[in-house]
């Protein structure tokens, strides 16, 4: 059959952590590119998206962040990271120098405004356009003067990268616009930086699904017969495969898909970070890819297995599926450990309690994801740092935050003479703020190379 689905998937019918929803089935025509929409189709759900966030999110966050004013100020081509999040599509870029003013109100909401060479319109006021640059600094200074915000948060951090997007000219020129009574109210915007980027909204999460099950889909594609020929095909021609159909639906690669293989033969030993190599792809290979994209603003972050079936092969070997149903124990066990407050620091921990009980050799390294792949929240280890992580893996766990649930486990394989195979997992899963689910299922059977 032909996969053609909707943009706005209902989270309703999404399977909890603990179970498997279907991969979308893939047949010999793919996904459609017309599940994709053109680029001129994107710019209103985005925009409707980006207002929901606006009017909803943003006066929440910044009351919890304890901000009266929010100024965001980016110049062409080197623009802050979080400026995308906040202008209307179409928008390639800061135009000029770009500014942009968020003022807490008495009643709670929070008056967006502009003060731009050229005019935003909605969803935001202008305050000023026309003049050259000093005026606009000026007027930027008188706007925050009239206004004598208690607490102004700018974008700089020492922890986070996405928050600390104010440059050092831009800081200085902004101190200078401001009287010297005000310039001892700017402070760090760090906290509401991170909650604005790691927190979903209700439109977002409804469009999630679809864009996870694209990217599962196109590795549906991939690892198949249809790409995929033993003895001539490599890891490379299918990692091409799956950044070129990425390309061709108009869906933007985050970065390069890795494809690997693992065989009989070759050793995987038990202190080895990772198992794979590149090569020519033969009947009785194991494989893993790893892709990620970004569409309507949001990103993927996905790793699934196959397997390479041999000539009168009915089913994948005993062992193999053992080891991937040993994988979903590692996903459950983690995701068990999902509770609303707890740090990352704190969920490595009480998972690696539990996977040693279960003796299941994994490794963990899960991570938010949102509008860049690797997104700021608690970070649940790093594959070279099974310990705590200072700093970001101190960050709470809240509701409404996507993960890529990421990490490995080794388990030998009688079929390989013993030999390990290391099954290397990732799947998108939203935390609700008391259960997590997989927002387009989960790999809980092997693809399979026929």
């Amino acid at each position: 059959m032909r996969v053609a689905i909707p943009l706005l998937l209902l989270l309703a019918g999404m399977a909890p952590a603990s179970q498997a929803a279907p991969v979308p089935t893939q047949g010999r025509d793919g996904i459609e590119v017309g599940a994709v929409l053109a680029p001129r189709d994107r710019v209103d759900p985005e925009n409707r998206m980006l207002r929901e966030r606006l009017d909803t999110l943003l006066p929440r966050l910044m009351k919890d962040a304890d901000l009266d004013m929010w100024v965001v100020i980016a110049r062409e081509y080197a623009e802050d990271p979080v400026y995308f999040t906040l202008v209307p599509q179409p928008a390639h870029a800061a135009r000029r120098t770009t500014m942009l003013v968020f003022h807490r109100q008495p009643d709670g909401s929070v008056q967006r405004l502009s003060i731009n060479r050229y005019p935003f319109g909605a969803p935001y006021e202008t305050a000023w356009a026309g003049g050259d640059l000093k005026a606009q600094w000026d007027a930027l200074g008188a706007l925050i003067t009239a206004r004598d915000p208690r607490r102004i948060g700018i974008d700089v951090s020492d922890e986070w990268a996405v928050a600390d997007g104010l440059t050092h000219a831009l800081h200085e020129r902004l101190r200078s616009a401001l009287p010297a009574a005000l310039r001892d109210r700017l402070v760090s915007a760090e906290t509401l930086v991170v909650r604005w980027m790691e927190t979903r909204t209700p439109g977002e999460l409804a469009a999630y699904p679809h864009i996870v099950s694209l990217a599962r889909g196109v590795v549906g594609e991939a690892f198949s017969g249809r790409v995929i020929t033993p003895g001539v095909t490599t890891t490379d021609d299918v990692a091409w495969y799956i950044r070129q159909r990425f390309e061709s639906l108009g869906l933007a690669p985050w970065f390069m898909p890795d494809v690997n293989l693992q065989r009989a033969g070759t050793a995987c030993t038990d202190d080895a970070p990772f198992c794979g190599e590149e090569g020519v792809i033969q009947p009785g290979d194991v494989l893993h890819t790893d892709v990620g994209l970004c569409y309507l603003k949001l990103c993927t972050d996905t790793q699934e297995m196959a397997y390479v079936a041999r000539t009168g092969e009915t089913d994948v070997p005993a062992g193999l599926r053992a080891a991937l149903a040993r994988g979903n124990r590692w996903q459950d066990v983690l995701t068990g450990q999902f509770v609303a407050g707890r740090t990352g620091n704190e969920i490595l921990a009480a998972t690696q309690r539990e996977v040693a009980r279960q003796q299941l050799r994994a490794s963990t390294y899960s991570h938010p994801v949102g509008f860049v792949g690797h997104a700021p929240g608690p970070t649940i280890g790093m594959w070279d740092n099974q310990g705590a992580t200072p700093g970001q893996g101190d960050w709470p766990l809240h509701a409404d935050t996507v993960y890529a649930i990421e990490g490995n486990v080794k388990a030998d394989v009688p079929e390989w003479g013993g030999q390990n195979v290391q099954i290397k997992l990732e799947q998108m899963a939203v935390f609700d703020g008391t259960k997590v689910t997989y927002l387009a299922g989960r790999q809980v059977a092997w693809h399979v190379v026929r």
